[in-house]
């Protein structure tokens, strides 16, 4: 049914804009709530048997990136690098390989930087 007043009109119109708003705010709290929850605690009480297996995964895990973090530092190239980076499938890594590239950018950088000198002596060395 179409109604002609408009006063009616713009109290529907702000009755909608209000439920919207009711809407998005149930939203953004739903979202926080689920950001952050406590996952690896409720896990464990829901999955006991399992986590003996998950920490002893857990481990090797940290003892395979401590491996590959001793493995990048004897790399200095960042093509090989770079290679390992696109080879690489797991998150962490991923995480650790682009620190080494960024270290060795920094350091290349730092390499090619010019010493502080005073005056023009650096100029009359080069020549």
């Amino acid at each position: 049914e179409a109604t002609l007043d408009l006063a009616e009109r713009r109290r529907i119109r702000s009755a909608i804009r209000e439920l919207q708003r009711q809407e998005l705010e149930r939203d953004e709290e739903m979202l926080a709530s689920k950001r952050f929850r406590p996952e690896r605690s409720s896990h464990r009480h829901d999955n006991k048997e399992n986590w003996p297996q998950s920490r002893r995964l857990e481990e090797e895990q940290q003892e395979a990136l401590a491996a590959l973090s001793e493995q990048l530092e004897a790399i200095t190239s960042v093509e090989e690098l770079t290679k390992l980076l696109r080879a690489a499938g797991e998150y962490e890594e991923r995480k650790l390989i682009r620190a080494a590239i960024r270290k060795l950018r920094a350091e290349e950088i730092e390499g090619e930087a010019p010493f502080p000198c005073s005056g023009g002596e650096a100029l009359e060395s080069v020549r």
